[in-house]
């Protein structure tokens, strides 16, 4: 009876777990019975029909990520060129996923590597460097649509890498390098242009200041020459008066200044080594004489003009100044 209740335990142990099935979140299993597909299992606690029903395949529903190996492409302008991917699926479907293709990731690997074969092999070295977003979206469209009947969605086709022959990189380098000199060149132009332009400014606003200078400088010259012939003017006015009252020591004057004027001009000369003195001396001593009546004759018209002291107090003139020494 004892080896009987141990047999009937295991059984029912036997019977339980091959009957309760948990599934974990993110999975999914496909029931058979009898080896043909019934039903898929979602995530959570299941029960089975014991002898008749088995699970069949478990599938991960949780988006995946495949690795396209690295391959040589030829370009359509004949450039060998290096490549490699990778793919995000994700699993729709678990029937068609498990049981209409065999080894899902490798079938979908392989799909990839021969339309990239063919996307690339379509497109023109520059266009496979410079059009990586059109490479994917061209790849993304026709693995999609061929994954479709396997319940599979592609999601994102990304190029990990693209390495071009080691000729076609040196000649690339040496491009780029031209180009890196031509806008360095052309920007220094630039630079020169734009210091030649402000030198250019500075000079004219340079010309104009200068201009206007001396142009100031001409009109304060020519107002004092103007005064200078005004005072001129006056002067010889005076004199005039002055002979015309029969003053002779006005004509002296006159004469004596213009002749002093001239001498003190030829002294300055700095190229006469000799200076001639006038013989008639004497005549010169009478103008200068001349001069001297005329100085005093002003200068009594002046003490004439002036006005008269008023009279003394009477302290004033009993008091005796004492002289001044």
């Amino acid at each position: 009876m004892t080896y009987f209740a141990v047999a009937l335990l295991a059984l029912a142990l036997v019977l339980l777990f091959s009957v309760v099935k948990i599934v974990p979140q993110g999975r999914e299993m496909t029931v058979e019975r009898f080896g043909k597909y019934t039903r898929t299992l979602s995530p959570g606690i299941s029960l089975l029909t014991p002898f008749v029903e088995r699970i069949g395949r478990r599938m991960n529903m949780m988006e995946q990520v495949l690795d396209v190996p690295q391959q040589e492409v030829i370009t359509k302008d004949n450039a060998m060129v290096k490549v490699d991917a990778i793919v995000f699926i994700q699993v729709m479907d678990a029937s068609a996923a498990a049981y209409r293709v065999e080894n899902l990731p490798y079938a979908i690997t392989q799909l990839c590597s021969t339309n990239l074969r063919t996307v690339v092999g379509s497109m023109d070295l520059d266009e496979v460097l410079f059009q990586r977003d059109n490479i994917n979206s061209r790849l993304l469209t026709v693995i999609d649509a061929a994954t479709e009947p396997w319940g599979v969605k592609v999601n994102r086709i990304e190029i990990k890498d693209l390495t071009p022959p080691v000729d076609i990189t040196n000649a690339m380098a040496r491009q780029m390098k031209a180009e890196r000199e031509r806008r360095a060149v052309i920007t220094e132009a630039e630079g020169e242009k734009q210091a030649a332009i402000a030198r250019a400014e500075g000079a004219k606003q340079s010309a104009i200041l200068q201009s206007e200078g001396r142009k100031e400088a001409a009109f304060r010259d020519a107002e004092a020459r103007e005064r200078a012939a005004e005072a001129e003017a006056k002067a010889t006015a005076m004199v005039s008066e002055a002979i015309a009252r029969g003053d002779v020591n006005a004509i002296n004057y006159f004469v004596a200044q213009k002749y002093v004027e001239a001498f003190a001009e030829l002294a300055r000369n700095p190229t006469a080594k000799t200076v001639i003195v006038p013989a008639e001396m004497g005549s010169l001593v009478g103008t200068i004489a001349g001069i001297g009546e005329l100085v005093g004759l002003a200068r009594d018209q002046q003490q004439a003009a002036r006005p008269t002291p008023p009279p003394a107090s009477r302290a004033s003139r009993g008091s005796t100044v004492p002289p001044t020494s």
